[in-house]
């Protein structure tokens, strides 16, 4: 197989060819490292490629055999790597512990092979560290590949491998899959243990799944790493039948609430918008009912109900730093954070420590407000995000030493504004590349499904596929390619 035939493949159809013994596992590691040689000198997204990557094992016979697959370096571990989290603090240090999902990555068949960048302690949406620089995307190296999964996009996008673990705590797989043209699932609250230590993190907001470029592939990894295990808080309701069997449904006639206007502080691009009207309309070709859709929650309850939720993580985050600064033997200070994470740190010192009452409810009220607003749809349209990739050092880059704590927050807060709310009410929701910019940026477009509904995304999401392809487009830097 050449390089060039590889980069072009999903991890479903490498996974075939394994099977089929036209190909082996060995050969695709060293392809892998055959495409990272080649490109990751210019995106910057794989901090290490394992030395010992050719003598990895995967399970004979799993979903994804012998398939390529990278780690985030951030969230889920594998016992005795390096895990950085991005940060001068965490440099050189080795977790102990799997974690459940490395665990079914490897009983899949998957061979994780090295590690993918991040921002510091996964902080900001743009892939900009002191300890490993700047992630590039491979669609314009001018721009960025977004964060906090950054890495893992620009590795899937510029084809090093087919599919990389990713995780979202206020959109962070969703917004480098909207920048980079993947699709780039965060699954319900509960549908992927962060197990045996991790489980439901940050009051619930944190989400643990992959980046991919097909649905396919992402039908195939939440059959993977979908299921409770012993520990975690509560059990959601578990699918009726495989989700690749979901590819062979009929999707139905769905209610379809579609978001027109800004959720934010910031208006939409008229090109986001166009694609969302595009996509709407595409919708209701297909048979569905389609209504546009008021923001849930006024500015004012919004901007009161993040800032309660905010304080409350700010103060947990703090107590956290504190903790790993006394077990790694290290000072909090300019040497081991960012700019900004300092000035965030510092300032949730400062905050008088949350009531976890007004932070419960906040979270309550919230999901609640949400919730009613949106009950009377099966799906959502919305944008993922507001603009197409943004410059290095935009919005929230922690690396940036004059940004404050409160110009920091406030960037958050306009730049996410349809994703970190389905962070908190735990619904699913994916990021799909379905439209492109006169300039040839991908744009994603989010579909939110019911609570526990995965398998209503997985149908529209096939369908959307299959009206507007996009596996035929191919960024500026990709592996194989002349």
């Amino acid at each position: 197989m050449k390089l060039s035939e590889y980069a072009q493949y999903d991890a479903s159809g490498l996974a075939s060819l394994v099977r089929a013994r036209e190909v082996t596992a060995l050969e695709l590691t060293r392809l892998a490292r055959e495409a990272h040689d080649q490109v990751n000198p210019r995106i910057n997204a794989v901090i290490e490629f394992y030395e010992d990557a050719e003598t990895l094992a995967g399970a004979d016979g799993g979903l994804l055999q012998g398939v390529p697959f990278l780690r985030k370096d951030l969230g889920v571990t594998e016992a005795g790597r390096l895990q950085e989290q991005g940060s001068r603090l965490f440099k050189g240090c080795r977790p102990k512990t799997e974690s459940y999902f490395f665990r079914r990555a490897r009983e899949a068949g998957l061979r994780t092979l090295g590690r993918t960048t991040v921002p510091e302690l996964g902080s900001s949406g743009f892939t900009e560290s002191i300890l490993h620089g700047i992630t590039r995307n491979p669609w314009k190296l001018e721009l960025s590949a977004g964060g906090s999964s950054g890495g893992a996009a620009a590795a899937v996008a510029a084809g090093i491998t087919p599919i990389a673990q990713a995780s979202d705590g206020g959109g962070s797989i969703r917004t480098p899959a909207s920048w980079c043209g993947l699709v780039g699932l965060k699954p319900s609250r509960g549908r992927v243990s962060g197990g045996p230590n991790n489980q439901d993190p940050s009051f619930g907001l944190g989400y643990t799944f992959v980046l991919c470029r097909t649905v396919r592939d992402m039908a195939t990894a939440l059959d993977i790493f979908s299921g409770p295990h012993p520990g975690d808080p509560f059990i959601i309701v578990q699918p009726n039948r495989p989700y690749l069997e979901e590819l062979a449904q009929r999707t139905g006639t769905l209610r379809v609430g579609v978001a027109r206007t800004k959720w934010g502080e910031i208006d939409l691009d008229p090109e986001v918008l166009s694609a969302v009207d595009s996509t709407a309309a595409l919708l209701e070709e297909m048979g569905h009912i389609v209504t546009e859709i008021e923001p849930p929650l006024e500015p004012e309850e919004r901007k009161k109900l993040r800032k309660k939720i905010l304080d409350g993580r700010f103060n947990l985050s703090a107590a956290s730093i504190e903790d790993a600064a006394r077990t790694v033997g290290r000072a909090i200070n300019a040497d081991t954070l960012e700019p900004v994470n300092l000035k965030l740190y510092e300032h949730s010192r400062n905050l008088q420590a949350s009531r976890l009452n007004d932070v419960f409810e906040a979270f309550r009220r919230l999901r609640f407000l949400v919730g009613e607003a949106i009950h009377p749809f099966d799906i959502l349209l919305t944008p993922a995000m507001p603009t197409v990739a943004l410059p290095h050092g935009s919005g929230n880059c922690t690396t940036n030493p004059t940004l404050s704590a409160e110009g920091y927050m406030e960037a958050n807060e306009a730049l996410y504004p349809y994703l970190g709310v389905f962070n908190v009410t735990g619904h699913p929701a994916v990021s799909l590349p379905l439209a492109q910019s006169q300039s040839g940026l991908p744009i994603g477009l989010q579909i939110v499904g019911r609570f526990g509904d995965e398998p209503t995304l997985v149908r529209v999401a096939r369908d959307l596929e299959e009206a507007r392809p996009w596996s035929h487009r191919c960024p500026m830097v990709q592996a194989g390619a002349v």
